[in-house]
């Protein structure tokens, strides 16, 4: 196991020798993650944004933009021959039909390499001419970041951790009569490790529907080709005395290795490892929908999923001998569409805030962070109503579900953060002093002029954050 670790870590840091070298004197790279939880919008945001960088007419916010100096901007084949390609024409044409429909979301690793030529500004740009610089987006769900947590627990570790966790869910219900009526220490059964490895993860499908966030092991949920393989086979279970070597504990244990062998490595070898710009997306406002306990799981999600980032500068000799570190990381609250403007800033205060220690600990060690509320396509238009005598600021669009157009107003977000974290970190069951709503709305249909990319929210000024100062 030593030896193996020592072997990755040789073959990273020549990686990375490579593509500093590469980068450095020919063509810059910026590798830029996209993550988050499930139903956050990633392929929408990703789908989106190479549309805008591709046609500019709605990107005054990125300054190289703004000042003309980028020249062009094109796809070119991937670098990665073994990744799969984000499939972005598909994604723009679910955007842009007729009767528009949102895209497939993300359910395995995936990349786009878009290049961009860019003039240089100031009297660089008449000596030098322009340079390309390659963004490599990189796609995965944020369910498979919070494994990273599991290279640093046993089997047993792990399990008595998920034993008090889910002693508190009625959706671990049925899993738990399951497990505690299981012998760890008898011989191992195939056919009952299968039935209680399906069970676990029906126990985790239903708690991430039911607004939970910590869900893992990831795979279990997005399995891919995996799927029936050993290493998903596998369930916590009580500590079993004198269990042998055949016992069903012992098998279930070395499976869990296995996964975060065969499976947790890998993808943070070969994926997470190289990215050095970071976009995370939090659907804040589904959260808040669901109530205090939503919101303060989601918070500590976002907190295990920080600290998996190696946050720092990407200083040249750092980056030949560690590695990568990230060293911008943007908290995007998405959906912000869903709200009249005079509400924005009240939901980014509140990511801010949930935040925050986090995103302290990632400045302390060199990473620059930011929070924003944005839409990677907007769906609404503002509206409003008269109710009680009062005026409603709303929005308004099409619902996904019945195809109606309505308006809707989703109720009046705290200026003061912490009238919903408290609440979240007290274990409240209810909000004391309102209830929020949130809609479904389908794609408005786009009607684009030429050079225009779809309307967004702040999808410019994300884009200056995360790559502004490489152009």
């Amino acid at each position: 196991m030593v030896i193996s670790t020592i072997a990755d870590q040789v073959a990273r840091q020549v990686e990375n020798v490579a593509d500093t070298v590469s980068e450095t004197f020919f063509e810059p790279v910026i590798r830029l993650g996209v993550t988050g939880l499930a139903r956050s919008g990633k392929t929408v945001f990703i789908t989106s944004l190479v549309a805008n960088l591709l046609d500019r007419g709605r990107m005054s916010g990125l300054s190289a933009a703004a000042q003309g100096r980028i020249e062009a901007a094109y796809l070119q084949p991937q670098p990665d021959d073994t990744v799969p390609r984000f499939a972005y024409e598909d994604h723009l044409g679910a955007l842009k039909a007729s009767a528009p429909r949102w895209p497939d979301s993300t359910r395995a690793v995936s990349e786009l390499r878009l290049s961009l030529r860019v003039k240089p500004r100031g009297l660089l740009g008449g000596l030098s001419g322009p340079r390309v610089i390659h963004v490599d987006i990189v796609d995965y769900p944020g369910e498979w970041l919070l494994d990273l947590a599991l290279l640093d627990k046993s089997y047993a570790d792990w399990s008595a951790e998920e034993f008090v966790k889910l002693g508190g869910r009625d959706e671990a219900a049925a899993f738990l009569q399951e497990a505690r009526a299981v012998d760890g220490a008898a011989q191992h059964d195939e056919p009952l490790a299968a039935r209680l490895a399906e069970a676990f993860t029906g126990y985790l499908t239903a708690a991430r529907e039911a607004g939970y966030y910590d869900c893992a092991p990831g795979r279990f949920l997005l399995p891919g080709d995996l799927e029936g393989s050993p290493v998903l086979t596998f369930a916590p279970l009580p500590e079993a005395a004198g269990a042998g070597r055949k016992a069903l504990i012992r098998e279930m244990e070395r499976r869990f290795e296995a996964y975060k062998a065969k499976v947790v490595k890998p993808f943070f070898r070969d994926h997470f490892a190289r990215i050095d710009r970071q976009v995370v997306l939090l659907d804040a406002l589904g959260a808040i929908h669901k109530g205090p306990r939503a919101v303060e799981d989601m918070r500590r999600a976002m907190s295990d999923i920080l600290g998996a980032f190696r946050p720092g500068r990407n200083a040249f000799l750092t980056r030949l001998l560690s590695g990568r570190r990230v060293e911008k990381i943007l908290f995007a609250a998405t959906k912000a569409d869903h709200l009249h403007h005079a509400q924005h800033a009240d939901l980014t205060a509140i990511v801010e805030a949930m935040l925050r220690s986090a995103s302290d600990r990632a400045r302390f060690a060199g990473a620059e962070t930011k929070a924003m509320a944005l839409a990677s396509v907007r769906a609404t238009v503002e509206d409003e109503l008269r109710h009680d005598g009062d005026v409603l600021a709303c929005v308004r669009g099409k619902l996904l579900e019945s195809g109606k157009q309505a308006a809707f107003y989703p109720g009046e977000l705290p200026s003061d953060p912490s009238r919903l974290l408290q609440p979240a970190r007290d274990g409240a069951d209810s909000w004391l002093d309102g209830d929020y709503q949130i809609m479904n709305f389908a794609p408005a249909v786009l009607d684009l002029s030429p050079g225009d990319g779809p309307p967004h929210i702040r999808l410019d000024r994300a884009a200056e954050f995360l790559i502004g100062d490489r152009l």
